[in-house]
């Protein structure tokens, strides 16, 4: 019974170490185990570490912060607010690369922070591609007609509008879909290549107006000879500043232990970094 109680209290203890994360170091309780780019066996082996965000401009960092989550996704609002909170106001564009591209991340930045946000989504090159255009069992090809709210299939089947469903993500963020079915899949000639829906289930299609909107402002923006230029602009400013870090400055791991000395730690790098940007451009 002694054994019990005493695990009891140690898996209480780790669970309040936990929080809201799925892993936990022994030697670092802050840090969180994650896939790293440096995978050298290629086994996809677990390390523990620190996802890290910079705010760039110019190639100088302006800004910082470590996050126990291995997600991109999910770091952006929490970024965004420490900058806002502890270095400086937004700027007018938020720029990002695609696995920073959700609902919830362009809901945040256009309704609540007012600013534009040029981050493409997952997809966005992929839609670009010929072989994607012209696939016919892909839905976002189905001809839709705004009159009856309808799709059309492959099989000339329409899919009509059948119910509404709301999903909730980890972060509690809701996202609302239109489900649409069609009303006979029986006998058709293209089921194997269009759904992988049980024999006897019609083929259904989720569709999110608000994520389909979004990714049409996105196409807009990135499109736009303005704001395209300075997406593009990204990969040449923030790229950069971690390839100095890991090739010239060699730092490729952290040397100590604890969130708060690990933030040091970084901080001392990217001033290493921005001095020695500096000095260059001095030098000129």
């Amino acid at each position: 019974m002694i054994d019990f109680i005493v695990r009891k209290q140690k898996y209480q203890r780790d669970l309040e170490i936990f929080g809201t994360r799925n892993s936990y170091s022994k030697t670092d309780p802050d840090a969180t185990f994650m896939r790293m780019k440096d995978d050298y066996m290629k086994n996809g082996q677990l390390k523990a570490g620190y996802n890290t965000q910079i705010a760039t401009e110019g190639q100088y960092a302006l800004a910082y912060g470590l996050f126990s989550n291995p997600t991109d996704t999910r770091t952006l609002i929490p970024f965004l607010d420490e900058i806002e909170q502890d270095y400086f106001e937004l700027p007018e564009h938020i720029v990002t690369d695609a696995s920073y591209g959700s609902e919830e991340n362009y809901n945040d930045i256009l309704l609540n922070r007012k600013r534009e946000a040029l981050i493409p989504y997952t997809l966005y090159m992929k839609e670009k591609k010929k072989t994607y255009k012209q696939n016919l069992f892909n839905p976002d090809n189905w001809p839709y007609d705004e009159e009856t709210d309808t799709y059309t299939c492959p099989n000339q089947k329409h899919l009509t509008f059948h119910d509404y469903s709301v999903r909730t993500d980890r972060t509690g963020f809701q996202r609302k879909f239109k489900i649409y079915e069609c009303k006979d899949c029986s006998d058709c000639p293209f089921r194997s290549s269009c759904t992988k829906a049980k024999e006897g289930n019609n083929r259904k299609r989720m569709v999110n107006e608000t994520w389909e909107q979004q990714k049409e402002y996105v196409r807009t923006k990135l499109s736009e000879e303005r704001t395209g230029a300075i997406y593009r602009k990204r990969k040449i400013d923030v790229e950069p500043v971690f390839g100095f870090l890991k090739a010239n400055l060699r730092f490729t791991r952290f040397s100590v232990r604890g969130k708060s000395k690990v933030e040091n730690e970084m901080g001392f790098a990217l001033m290493a970094v921005n001095l020695r940007k500096y000095t260059a451009q001095q030098l000129r």
